[in-house]
């Protein structure tokens, strides 16, 4: 009788080997630098590949499994949440906007993190970073699709949000997000993994997904705060692997330092440019208030960037250049970026709004030192034209930066009078920037940025029209003819809140209240 052949339970981290250094080989038909190219032309210097350690060691079958218990619970409420008309029991429409502008600007720059991720895990011959790049491929594509699926329960009812991706390609506030997800896109692979994972997750991601999501809940939005937090288990591991990857990185070799230094300046100060919306969303799109923009960055960004870089200093690492200057913008940049979107509003896809009495004074108490001071002033000028018939609107279109291509509106730091303004030359001709980082990153690059398509100056060009556009009409129109190649609907899409058919619907529709109480 044949003897029975015990089953061995083998561990994780036996398992996790199985999968990653056991399905790793040194190629002989080729050589390992012409399959993997691309980890070597950035001058990063790896000598031992054996020496990354990911701390999480995620395999297969556990992730998919703990992924499904996540998707399971996430959906029974996005469910819940569209069964019972939760969209009519949110605090105010206004706050639909918010939304509108996340999937916009947001929710795109998930599915870039994808590919993004996935060429990594392709491009990158260390076989435990191959296999966590993987994972957040897999990762970044998951949040793309629940955040799509969420707020499509909104484009039912709202405006403003049935063209995103054809927005996110074409419109002209759009092209921040677009051109840093591009920009990533187009970088090495080691700067790629330093400026999603560790510029942009480890020290910049939580006001939006953590601090902003709390105010969706407080404002009734339960679908799209469970949504974040879903995706926060996997925002941490994203971070690990960042902070893992900049110490690997230099604990490999001295001549690394000043490379990964620069990528940090570098990314820090994209990610926080594509930041300023998630700050105007924080202080003027949540109709009912929990933390301000300037608290979510004190308590969530500040303390993380000290500790972490304190952490750091012994690799030889300082904090990103322009953390001075990022900090001094807390006082500031969502008020600025209200303004101009305010002013800018009917080339947008989403209505903005003056703030009620309630809001400025609410405003005036998080904001001691620099709202009553530089921006209520602005904000009650509005109100005041408003009120004899004559909103304020800039027909014009903002000047962008080469680099971040944000509107050129952030100030001076300690100067919020002053409109920070730089330029350079490179090839006979002239850069604007809106910063010294910005121009700084461009000068460190110039092959790179000069190329950048700024949506302002097609649109100057005459190339943002629709072939049968007749520009030599009299009575031809260049806003409403750029509206329609963008496939933005004018007075649906944009302008004004007050008014619209979103406002409209939501008050004819019991919007406001309990949703059980606005069935009846």
């Amino acid at each position: 009788m044949d003897k029975r052949v015990e089953k061995k339970k083998h561990s994780l981290g036996e398992r996790y080997a199985a999968m990653s250094h056991d399905l790793n080989w040194e190629t002989t038909y080729q050589p390992m630098d012409k399959v993997f190219p691309a980890d070597k032309y950035e001058g990063i210097k790896v000598h031992d590949w054996d020496k990354w350690q990911d701390p999480f060691r995620l395999t297969m079958d556990s992730y998919w499994k703990y992924q499904g218990e996540k998707e399971k619970k996430l959906y029974a409420v996005i469910d819940a949440f569209a069964q019972n008309n939760g969209q009519f029991g949110v605090s105010d429409a206004r706050y639909v906007n918010a939304l509108k502008l996340f999937i916009q600007a947001v929710t795109p720059q998930e599915y870039y993190a994808h590919r993004s991720f996935a060429n990594l895990a392709r491009n990158i011959r260390g076989d435990e970073l191959r296999v966590a790049c993987q994972m957040q491929a897999a990762d970044e594509l998951r949040h793309f699709q629940n955040q799509t699926h969420t707020i499509s329960n909104f484009n039912k009812y709202f405006n403003g949000m049935h063209n995103a991706p054809h927005w996110f390609d074409h419109a002209w506030y759009l092209s921040a997000p677009k051109s840093f997800s591009e920009d990533v896109m187009s970088a090495g692979p080691f700067e790629r993994l330093i400026a999603i994972s560790f510029s942009f997750d480890a020290l910049l991601t939580k006001p939006l997904f953590v601090s902003y999501m709390s105010g969706a809940a407080h404002n009734g939005d339960l679908a799209a705060v469970t949504v974040s937090f879903s995706g926060q288990s996997d925002e941490t591991r994203h971070m690990t692997t960042g902070i893992e990857a900049v110490k690997f990185l230099l604990a490999q070799d001295a001549a690394n330092l000043p490379i990964v230094q620069r990528w940090i300046d570098k990314w820090f100060w994209r990610g926080y440019r594509v930041m300023t919306m998630a700050a105007m969303m924080h202080d003027y799109m949540l109709t009912k208030h929990t933390t301000s923009w300037k608290e979510a960055w004190e308590m969530y960004v500040e303390p993380v960037v000290e500790s972490l870089f304190a952490e750091l200093a012994v690799y030889g690492l300082r904090k990103p250049k322009g953390w001075a200057q990022a900090c001094d913008g807390k006082e500031h940049i969502s008020h600025q970026a209200w303004n101009v979107f305010y002013g800018y509003n009917e080339s947008t896809a989403f209505h903005t709004w003056l703030p009620e009495v309630a809001e400025l004074d609410w405003l005036s108490k998080k904001y001691p030192n620099s709202f009553d001071r530089y921006y209520r002033p602005r904000l009650e000028h509005y109100a005041q034209l408003q009120a004899q018939g004559e909103r304020f609107s800039n027909h014009t279109l903002p000047m962008q930066c080469q680099t971040c291509q944000m509107p050129m509106i952030f100030t001076e730091q300690n100067s919020p009078r002053w409109i920070a303004y730089r330029e350079t030359q490179h090839q006979g001709e002239t850069f604007h920037f809106c910063s010294d980082h910005c121009e700084e990153i461009f000068t460190n690059e110039p092959e790179k940025y000069v190329q950048a398509n700024l949506p302002v100056h097609q649109i100057l060009q005459g190339h943002c029209f629709n072939p049968d556009a007749n520009t030599t009409a009299a009575d031809f129109n260049a806003t409403s003819a750029v509206l329609d190649f963008c496939q933005i609907k004018q007075g649906r899409d944009n302008d004004t809140y007050p008014g619209s058919e979103d406002d409209v619907n939501f008050t004819s529709w019991g919007g406001g209240q309990d949703p059980q109480e606005a069935q009846l």
